[in-house]
């Protein structure tokens, strides 16, 4: 199930709202205004009118034709378009995370595809995940996890994991950069940030200076990690 998702086989009921008569318009234009006299001080009269009258006018507009009365409308919307039966519909983010000198955090991430994966394909590989809704495709970029995770690997990640939950490959945020690092406890409070490469340091980092965004599953050569 994707955000926004209904269960499969709902349906969705949409039934004609009858316009407003007058007395209710002049009623609703009102209580509207009560309303914006007490807590709208800070709109003049005019202002406060022109609303009041917004409010009232759009009850009396009348519904598309297909929710006039006795119509009924049902739609599923538990797959979208295209979509099989056991498919995962995925999106990929542009997002660098770096398996070396990190990436700084962009502000927001930006959807460039979406991937359509078995959820047969994900099982077969022992694969684990809190929701299909927080599965997501991602870039690694630098050395610092090759072997694992080789440069440009495309990586599917759970971002309903925001905390460790022990040994394994985490998206995180440290010293104000992105990284894809393998974590492990390092003794109370402390994690080891680990890079599979043995070219590159472990650091260990106390747990509160590590912000943890998502749990890698895959790299999109199927190998597990």
């Amino acid at each position: 199930m994707f955000p926004g998702d209904v269960a499969n086989g709902s349906s969705v009921e949409s039934f004609h709202r009858q316009p407003a008569s007058d007395s209710h318009k002049e009623a609703a234009a009102a209580k509207v205004l009560e309303m914006l006299q007490k807590h709208g001080k800070g709109l003049s009269s005019v202002a406060q009118q022109q609303i009041a009258k917004a409010v009232a006018d759009s009850l009396a507009e009348p519904e598309p034709p297909n929710n006039r009365p006795g119509s009924l409308t049902t739609a599923g919307f538990s797959r979208a378009a295209g979509i099989a039966d056991g498919d995962i519909l995925i999106p990929q983010y542009d997002i660098r995370a770096a398996m070396g000198h990190g990436q700084v955090p962009a502000d927001y991430a930006e959807t460039i595809r979406n991937v359509v994966i078995s959820e047969s394909l994900l099982k077969d590989k022992g694969v684990t995940y809190s929701s299909p809704s927080h599965l997501a495709v991602i870039t690694g970029w630098g050395q610092s996890m090759e072997g694992t995770i080789n440069d440009k690997d495309p990586v599917i990640v759970d971002r309903g994991v925001n905390e460790y939950v022990g040994d394994g490959v985490y998206v995180i945020t440290w010293a104000g950069h992105l990284f894809i690092k393998r974590l492990q406890l390092a003794g109370e409070n402390q994690l080891e940030l680990i890079s599979d490469n043995p070219n590159h340091k472990d650091r260990i980092v106390p747990m509160d200076e590590v912000t943890i965004h998502a749990k890698v599953l895959l790299v999109w050569s199927a190998k597990k990690v």
